[in-house]
């Protein structure tokens, strides 16, 4: 893998030869990996894994024609044959009016900034082994606890480079490292399986793996002998461990690409009420140590903290250059890169800002409703925002926990639901995406 500054200079190279071929501008991207995991079983060593990889992806544009290609091969023989076939392909691509790269005067100048996103810490696969271990060995220690699908943890490093033929050159590495345990309580056919986890970019920052394997532990045993729901319409709550879920949901009816097409069920909603007063969503790029944090977008303009929801208020699209132009806009600032293809847009560390209701006295405010702590499926209707999801969770009867219920499924739409969301006072900044345990009242549930 390269450093940043070798690998900057490996995608300035690829943009430089693209334009010696021909090409009227273009852009390249490098990425860079190696990781190392490691995976126990009823304590003992049961898996490792080493993985590394680089690629170089390059886009070159020629008038209105544009080509995407990659390669992991970085041969100089090689290289030369994709920017030729590149260019190539380039010609022959029908004409897109909205496709180039981002303004040029909005393009990022100076410092890349300083995020804290890699600790330069070394990979000890002993290290892991024993992190693994002491998440499972913690979880199985739990009283109930009969069986392990196993413990896990990880530790890696990334490097990322984004140059572009009018004027911009960088990028940044990021380390990561997680722990995991899942394990099942009970027996036969009444088993029931749960899991913990937690990563961060910082080893220092990642939860004791113990404390990770016991919360494991203690959720499958709490989800024993589940009980059936009847039908109705009822409160949901949404715990903390898929109210971010919502966040995603609406991130994917925001972004330009869906709004340029017309596919968003939020598709005349920017300056509106989308959520209750009070209510605000926040993407902050510039978090020290966070798992999305970046210096600049992936076009190379520069990112910064933006409100999304406003007091309820949907603030803005997220756009990278293409759907901005399609839209009469300007970027936000929002684009994201993979492997080859153009940019999308996306968000970096999402979160919803906590409310001021204590998690427990919104419990004690449901005379008879659910607590959600896992959901199954993916049915949701990104174009009309209906929702329907297979959950489990836990029944709350007079304000109270009374016992943990599964195979139901809740149903909405997302319009409704929003507007109808009260958050709690309970967020934790622990991934990409956080929210609050999150009430939405109203819901229809259909049990088993």
């Amino acid at each position: 893998m390269q450093t940043v500054d070798q690998a900057t200079g490996r995608a300035a190279d690829l943009v430089a030869a693209a334009r010696n071929a021909g090409a009227d501008a273009a852009d390249a991207l490098y990425s860079g990996s190696a990781s190392t995991e490691v995976q126990v079983r009823l304590g003992a060593l049961e898996d490792v894994q080493r993985s590394e990889g680089e690629e170089l992806s390059l886009r070159v544009f020629c008038g209105a024609r544009s080509a995407s290609v990659s390669t992991s091969d970085f041969a100089p023989a090689s290289l030369d044959a994709l920017v030729e076939r590149a260019v190539a392909m380039a010609r022959l691509a029908p004409e897109d009016s909205w496709a180039g790269l981002a303004p040029q005067d909005r393009l990022m100048r100076g410092d890349v900034p300083l995020l804290d996103l890699d600790d330069g810490g070394e990979v000890d696969p002993q290290a892991l082994r024993d992190r693994a271990l002491a998440a499972e060995d913690a979880a199985r220690a739990v009283e109930g606890v009969t069986n392990s699908e196993g413990g896990s943890a990880s530790a890696g490093r990334s490097v990322v480079a984004l140059a572009t033929s009018h004027g911009f050159s960088g990028g940044y590495a990021v380390s990561s490292h997680g722990v995991s345990a899942s394990v099942l309580a009970g027996a036969g056919a009444a088993m029931q399986r749960d899991y913990a986890y937690h990563s961060a970019r910082h080893l220092a920052d990642l939860d004791d793996a113990a404390a990770i394997g016991a919360k494991a532990g203690m959720r499958a045993v709490e989800r024993l002998n589940p009980a059936k729901l009847a039908s109705g319409a009822m409160p949901i709550i949404f715990d903390r461990r898929v109210s971010s879920g919502l966040l995603s949901h609406l991130i994917g009816a925001i972004t330009g690409s869906v709004i340029a097409r017309k596919t968003s069920f939020l598709l005349d909603a920017l300056g509106t009420q989308i959520f209750a007063g009070g209510v605000r969503v926040l993407d902050d790029p510039h978090r020290p140590r966070g798992m999305r944090s970046r210096p600049f977008d992936g076009e190379g303009l520069p990112v910064s903290p933006a409100a999304i929801v406003e007091n309820g208020v949907l603030e803005t699209w997220l756009l990278d250059s293409a759907s901005a132009r399609q839209l009469g806009l300007e970027p936000t600032g929002h684009a994201t890169r993979g492997s080859g293809g153009s940019p999308g847009a996306g968000s970096s560390n999402l979160h919803m800002a906590a409310g001021t209701t204590t998690r427990a006295d919104m419990i004690r405010g449901v005379a008879r409703g659910v607590l959600v702590t896992e959901l199954i499926g993916m049915g949701v209707n990104t174009v009309t925002g209906d929702y329907s999801r297979g959950a489990s969770g836990f029944l709350i009867e007079g304000g109270e926990i009374a016992g943990p219920v599964a195979e139901f499924t809740i149903a909405g739409n997302l319009k409704d639901m929003f507007r109808a969301l009260t958050p709690a006072d309970d967020l934790e900044f622990r991934y990409a995406t956080n929210a609050p345990t999150c009430l939405v009242e109203g819901m229809t549930v259909a049990g088993g």
